[in-house]
């Protein structure tokens, strides 16, 4: 029996020559198989960088240096020092799943007009339950908050959803990784965004910005006036307002 040809793999290894930079991930080649390493890792040593196998990745990939939890996987803080060899094609796709799941589905399929990015609208409008504010959010509204959630201090996935005159990302912004509709942090803070438009009509939103952000703030705790992206938020509509 053969093993069954994914294509999309086998388009990302042909873009292989010497090395290709996934997100923070650089691919290179070698006589047999494929190293990877972090890409600020790219010309270091290879005696100064831990060697992990294929079974330490995806622990890896969970947490951040400091031990935080990851819950977006495209977020740019990626652990560096280390250095992963791997025999074939088979164990590369392994390996970049672990760090980057559907990744190399999703970049395929962009790549062979395969895919259709949504539109935030069309997605919020299928939401139910306590999702369903998140249609509420006029495009005005929701391109700062956009802006703002996807902004690559927090994801490196190149944005390809988007809302009346907001710009789709590119490659050169953020990674040859598309996201091709708003995920379940960005609905989150959604929900948040649009609660904050109405506190602001009611009076009650506080004047102030804190831009100290302790890093013991979850990712995704967005009740917190200190959350990196409600900072954000506040720093893209005050872009608008200026």
């Amino acid at each position: 029996m053969t093993a069954f040809a994914n294509p999309a793999l086998k388009a990302l290894v042909a873009e292989i020559k010497t090395d290709l930079v996934l997100a923070q991930v650089s691919v290179r080649r070698l006589e047999k198989g494929f190293e990877l390493r972090h890409v600020q890792d790219r010309e270091g040593a290879p005696e100064n960088l831990r060697l992990v196998d294929e079974n330490e990745i995806r622990a890896l990939a969970q947490f951040t240096a400091s031990g935080a939890f990851r819950p977006l996987k495209s977020a740019p803080n990626l652990q560096t020092g280390w250095r992963l060899i791997v025999a074939d094609e088979t164990k590369l796709e392994f390996a970049l799943s672990q760090i980057y799941p559907g990744a190399i589905a999703d970049w395929f399929a962009v790549r062979s007009a395969k895919a259709a990015p949504t539109n935030y609208g069309e997605f919020t409008r299928r939401q139910t339950g306590m999702y369903r504010i998140t249609a509420m959010l006029t495009d005005a509204q929701a391109a700062p908050m956009i802006r703002a959630c996807c902004h690559n201090f927090f994801c490196l996935k190149q944005r390809l959803w988007t809302v009346t005159e907001l710009e789709t990302d590119s490659v050169a912004e953020k990674s040859l990784i598309p996201c091709l509709e708003p995920c379940a942090i960005l609905l989150e803070f959604a929900r948040t965004a649009m609660r904050l438009e109405q506190q602001e009509i009611s009076g009650t939103t506080g004047k102030t910005l804190d831009i100290q952000t302790p890093e013991e703030i979850r990712e995704a705790d967005f009740e917190n006036p200190k959350n990196p992206r409600r900072i954000q938020l506040v720093l893209e509509k005050r872009k608008v307002r200026s």
